[in-house]
């Protein structure tokens, strides 16, 4: 199995960090192959620029390099923190410049929507500060509804897990041990070990 990881946080060290080194393990251990992205410590450009926005249009190598492993991957795991009920603006310019038309989907002559993404599984893992009860309360909880019907169900994704730890900042020691051993479950349930790993 492949899977891609994308990790969307500005600061080394951080749970999400953590998060991402755990499922980066437990990945290597079921015997899978990643392709992992720290967008912020590769410098990726957010900007979409006009001339990527046609159909079919060329992209700027590493772009294309990042589209032909989203294709490549049999599964996908995306790590950030919740800013304002949205990812942080370098993980909105990676969905705009690599899940475009004509890679992601496209729309057949009657305007009905293809997804290419079908069969992949996807795993969204996300932290914030605000309590659950009082975020819910609050807001309710856009960031499920984006991911997992307007991001990658739009993409024809159809198998969709995802988990948000919370509140980071009033966590202890213990409970962000416990959240890791959970996020080792979740990749072990969502992707398998592969016949012949190491796996325990």
């Amino acid at each position: 199995m492949k899977v891609l990881i994308l990790l969307g946080n500005q600061r080394p060290g951080s749970f999400c960090h953590a998060i991402a080194q755990t499922a980066i393990d437990e990945l290597r251990i079921a015997g899978h192959a990643i392709f992992f992205h720290d967008l912020y410590a590769e410098n990726w450009d957010p900007v979409l620029p006009d001339c990527e926005i046609p159909k079919d249009s060329p992209k700027h190598s590493i772009v294309q390099q990042h589209c032909d492993e989203l294709l490549a991957a049999d599964g996908i795991v995306v790590i950030h923190p919740n800013w304002w009920s949205m990812p942080p603006a370098i993980l909105k310019g990676w969905l705009d410049r690599v899940l475009c038309q004509g890679v992601a989907y496209d729309f057949s002559e009657g305007g009905q929507i293809i997804g290419h993404l079908r069969g992949k599984t996807v795993v969204v893992l996300t932290t914030s500060n605000t309590p659950r009860d009082m975020e819910l309360e609050l807001y309710g909880d856009p960031l499920q509804k984006l991911w997992e019907t307007c991001v990658f169900g739009f993409c024809g994704v159809e198998r969709f897990y995802r988990r948000n730890f919370e509140s980071i900042i009033l966590s202890s020691l213990e409970e962000r041990v416990e959240w890791l051993a959970n996020v080792k479950s979740i990749i072990r349930e969502q992707f398998p070990a592969s016949p012949g790993s190491c796996d325990r």
